[in-house]
């Protein structure tokens, strides 16, 4: 597949200009969310413009004057899936952590353009390249725990890597992060206003970056970007870090019902609210996904989990609550945390055998 006249699916553009691979996502119905067709194409183009002497940089943005970056994926598709055999569903997590590890593997600058809703799988399209951009905007979260799901498309890998237990509060409670603190938690690496995009845009689209590509967009970058501000949730900081250490959820919700302030208080609530299986499947996936040593190990246990929970009671009735019937009255089962056994997590992460995750 080479440059200017590679055939564009509906929802997404994948061409060259110059020495730029530009990717760029044009389903704006559905906030860009993300389905199998485009993720075999995005990977395609990554293996692709890998090999590629010509191309020195991958540009990943969405389509100009829509909302939205990319909202996640295809959920009701995963559910509908997984009420049957499963098998398109776990289809699209074979291609989409595909999709991820060779984003993660990308021998040359990736950039995203985190301008609008950046959720799940829109994440793991832009959080494993080297140049994340956010605006006032970017509107990040992996919310996955309420809907019965694990935060996947990496997050194992790297939420447990960002500053100290950051990555476990949002894990766990799905809480969002706004503008600049999408930065200042080191989900995107720069930040600038959403006027400037127009102008980054020019700027790239003028640049040679032949002679060196990673310093021609630092410099691009750093003519444009923002100072990032102190975070807004900066004053939890000691809590959410404190708390969020706890080697089981029942130790973090007993922290935070524990501490002092209103703010712990309703973090603990708000973990009690999602489904309870699901958080404990997503706080070992994190704690697990921190031991791994490479992003492929951790993939593959993503896909293990991904394979089983798409047929989980807790997925099927989280879909039916928040996505279908929308009564936002979810019947979890277990229903409590202290329910859930060791045994009732640890099945998620058994071998798959012959239908492991491969990259090859």
């Amino acid at each position: 597949m080479r440059p200017e006249e590679h055939s564009m699916s509906a929802d997404v553009s994948i061409k060259v200009t110059g020495n730029i691979g530009r990717i760029t996502l044009t389903r704006p119905a559905a906030l860009h969310a993300l389905n199998t067709p485009m993720c075999a194409e995005i990977l395609a183009a990554l293996q692709a413009w890998k090999a590629d002497s010509a191309i020195h940089l991958v540009w990943i943005d969405h389509q100009e004057g829509t909302r939205g970056f990319c909202s996640g994926g295809d959920i009701r598709m995963l559910a509908e899936s997984g009420a049957g055999d499963a098998s398109e569903a776990r289809d699209f997590f074979r291609t989409e952590y595909r999709m991820n590890a060779a984003l993660k593997a990308f021998p040359k600058p990736v950039l995203a353009i985190l301008d609008g809703v950046t959720m799940g799988g829109g994440v793991g399209l832009s959080v494993h390249g080297s140049h994340r951009v956010a605006t006032e905007r970017t509107l990040f979260a992996m919310p996955e725990t309420g809907i019965g799901l694990f935060p996947d498309v990496g997050g194992g890998w790297f939420l447990p890597r960002l500053e100290g237990q950051l990555g476990t509060w949002l894990a766990l409670t799905g809480a969002r992060l706004k503008g600049a603190d999408v930065a200042a938690a080191g989900v995107a690496t720069h930040y600038l206003p959403s006027e400037l995009v127009p102008a980054l845009a020019k700027q790239l689209e003028a640049a040679d970056f032949s002679a060196g590509a990673a310093d021609m967009l630092d410099e691009i970058l750093r003519r444009l970007t923002h100072p990032v501000p102190a975070p807004s949730y900066g004053a939890h900081s000691e809590t959410i870090h404190r708390c969020f250490a706890k080697q089981t959820a029942e130790d973090i919700v007993a922290a935070l019902e524990g501490d002092a302030s209103d703010w712990a208080k309703a973090e603990a609530a708000t973990i009690r609210a999602k489904s309870p299986e699901t958080v404990k499947v997503a706080l070992r996936q994190l704690r697990e996904g921190a031991r791994c040593e490479t992003f492929e190990d951790n993939m593959r246990m993503e896909f293990r989990i991904g394979w089983r929970k798409v047929q989980s009671h807790d997925f099927q009735e989280g879909v039916r609550a928040v996505i279908i019937d929308k009564d936002n009255a979810p019947a979890w089962s277990p229903a409590r945390l202290e329910e859930v056994t060791e045994a009732d997590v640890a099945r998620y992460f058994e071998a798959l055998g012959a239908d492991e995750l491969t990259f090859a």
